[in-house]
């Protein structure tokens, strides 16, 4: 077992998944989208000027420059733009489950749209996935407490990051200039928000600690830091079974938020929960080649 890859995918997992708690905590006390934005350009610039520091050169392969505007485009400003403002009513709780059926969507368009083959187990993780989903919302929506423009923001993002990963091959290139192509998108993303920032928002802020923390923790860690170990992982073990890792999230998302933010949990929660978990690994685990027959 490779227990170096086993921890980046851990380490990756649980700092996407703190994200949407973060991201909780700072739209509680700022304008979400010119938060974003400046967190882009923080992000952006410190990616950069280590690249370069590290020798890395932004003279990138066209499809490196395609990955770097279409992940910059769906994944950073529309997909967290669009949580972002989403998380202002919207629980991180629900937005990481939402965010996390990511896997499946890009199977199941795959499959319905694009006519890709599925093997039996893959057709039976989808179905168990939106199971455990509907588990969630039937419950969160009977009691009444989930916001519906806030809920159809989050389905709409995680729609774009579908888009951008099933329209990207190739990103890291084997690691050349990653950490660059990690910096210019965040760098794209600031851009496409500054616009809308400065448009729809007044920029009233409450200077708390908290803003503070959650602001910094989300600028270097799922900003920075989780995309740049993402792109290693599937350097090192190839984005199948890196994307195993993702059936983490929903719990890393859920927990995280129960214990910073204290939202609470019901039992059809926790119930949904493990069965989109199941759903996203056995998607998964479909596609991971079998072993070669043994020599004989």
């Amino acid at each position: 077992m490779d227990l170096r890859s086993v921890f980046m995918g851990l380490a990756f997992a649980l700092m996407w998944a703190s994200a949407f708690t973060s991201a909780r905590m700072i739209v509680q006390d700022a304008p979400p989208l010119s938060a974003l934005a400046l967190r882009f350009l923080v992000s952006g610039l410190i990616g950069i000027g280590i690249a370069r520091a590290l020798g890395q050169s932004w003279r990138l392969t066209p499809t490196q420059w395609r990955a770097t505007i279409i992940f910059g485009l769906c994944q950073n400003a529309l997909y967290l733009g669009l949580n972002f403002v989403a998380m202002q009513t919207v629980e991180a709780s629900l937005a990481s489950i939402i965010a996390s059926t990511m896997p499946l969507l890009v199977a199941a368009v795959g499959w319905l749209i694009l006519r890709h083959r599925l093997r039996p187990l893959a057709i039976a993780g989808l179905l168990t996935g939106f199971v455990g989903v509907s588990v969630i919302m039937g419950a969160r929506l009977g009691a009444g407490g989930v916001d519906p423009f806030g809920l159809i923001l989050c389905v709409l993002g995680v729609g774009a990051l579908t888009l951008a990963t099933l329209s990207v091959r190739g990103a890291s290139a084997g690691g050349a200039n990653l950490l660059m192509i990690v910096g210019l998108q965040m760098m794209v993303g600031a851009v496409l928000l500054a616009g809308p920032a400065l448009m729809l928002e007044e920029f009233t802020v409450n200077w708390t600690l908290q803003l503070g923390l959650a602001f910094l923790y989300t600028t270097l860690v799922p900003g920075l830091a989780a995309t740049w170990v993402w792109f290693l992982l599937v350097g090192r073990i190839g984005a199948v079974r890196a994307a195993t890792y993702h059936f983490l999230t929903p719990f890393f998302g859920v927990a995280v938020a129960a214990v910073l933010l204290r939202e609470g949990l019901g039992i059809y929660d926790v119930i949904g929960v493990g069965i989109v978990m199941l759903g996203i690994l056995a998607v998964q685990l479909s596609k991971a080649k079998p072993p070669p027959p043994p020599q004989v």
